[in-house]
């Protein structure tokens, strides 16, 4: 589940990105709590200008557990940046996250390409890229990015994932579900 920033999640989740599995990971790295809370206030006023995309991640209980955020937002596309606490590791909030995120921005928005940079050295990231159906690896078909994302460093793979790609997927998803109601529905 997600909702928009707010400035009273800003304790539980500074608390959370502060953790050492999880901070250098963070793009918007805040060294102390006034730092998070003035970060958080420029976000939600850059997502009023429509430079940013941001949510907070929420757990069942509507408890924040990290963030979702689409940052350079030009032109139809952004850079993806999820973050989510180190308790919550590993128990399918992410993805979860994720389809909710990209839904919205697909649907919603005017958002046609999400591009995710992740550090090669951020194997946990990279595994839970690859695993999303609809994910490409875009180091080569998108060179230019790649290119400037590195800068001769060569640090970050790039993934994207195109609106046509996330649809296709979602309608064979919905149409699967279907055939698998109607033969139990024959079945019984």
């Amino acid at each position: 589940m997600l909702k928009k920033r707010d400035l009273s999640d800003s304790h539980v989740l500074y608390n959370l990105m502060v953790h050492p599995d999880v901070f250098p990971f963070v793009r918007q790295k805040a060294a102390s709590f006034e730092e998070f809370l003035f970060l958080t206030k420029q976000t939600i006023e850059e997502e009023d200008q429509g430079n940013i995309i941001s949510r907070t991640i929420l757990d069942e209980w509507h408890n924040p557990i990290g963030t979702i955020n689409l940052f350079d937002v030009q032109d139809g596309y952004g850079f993806l940046g999820t973050w989510i606490g180190q308790p919550y590791f590993g128990k399918g909030y992410n993805s979860l996250a994720k389809e909710a995120f990209f839904s919205e921005l697909f649907y919603e928005k005017d958002i046609h390409t999400i591009f995710m940079r992740i550090r090669k050295v951020n194997i946990r990231s990279q595994k839970a890229a690859e695993k999303i159906p609809y994910v490409t690896l875009a180091n080569e078909t998108r060179k230019d990015v790649y290119d400037q994302l590195n800068q001769g460093q060569d640090i970050y793979n790039l993934y994207q994932i195109e609106k046509d790609n996330y649809l296709m997927h979602m309608l064979r998803t919905q149409t699967q579900s279907l055939e698998i109601i109607e033969e139990q529905l024959k079945e019984a």
